[in-house]
């Protein structure tokens, strides 16, 4: 008789049972991972671009300025993108949709129902403004 352990239709992974955002520690992670890959695509653009002079070849400008375009913009982009937190789910969105939609509905639940004056206007008299609850 085999155990759980030896059947290899079982799953070594835990199985996710909740809609849960993953945690702050695994979102600043996947962060750093990015920011220092995007780095390293940077510091070699920088290799690359010397030895690109050291050995001249055709069309230098134009690998020359393709490095030089990485290394200004990508430190700009790995800032960027690490700081970002990741999007919203479905589920997120919708709830936050929800949460403003039933403060909307509260705040004018409060709001204090006043008398409206209204002018109605004939084409030939005027009448006297009717008084209407709002």
């Amino acid at each position: 008789m085999r155990g759980r352990s030896e059947d290899p239709t079982v799953k070594k992974q835990p199985v996710l049972i909740t809609d849960a955002a993953r945690s702050q520690n695994d979102q600043f992670r996947s962060r750093q991972i990015r920011y220092v890959s995007m780095m390293s695509v940077r510091a070699a653009c920088l290799i690359l671009g010397a030895v690109l002079i050291s050995f001249r070849p055709p069309w230098l400008g134009l690998w020359l300025v393709l490095c030089a375009a990485g290394m200004v913009f990508l430190p700009w982009a790995a800032v960027l993108i690490a700081n970002d937190r990741p999007a919203k789910s479905k589920a997120e969105r919708a709830a936050s949709a929800l949460e403003r939609e039933q403060q909307q509905q509260a705040a004018l639940a409060q709001q204090p129902v006043d008398e409206v004056e209204y002018l109605t206007i004939d084409g030939e008299h005027w009448t006297e403004p009717e008084r209407h609850p709002r």
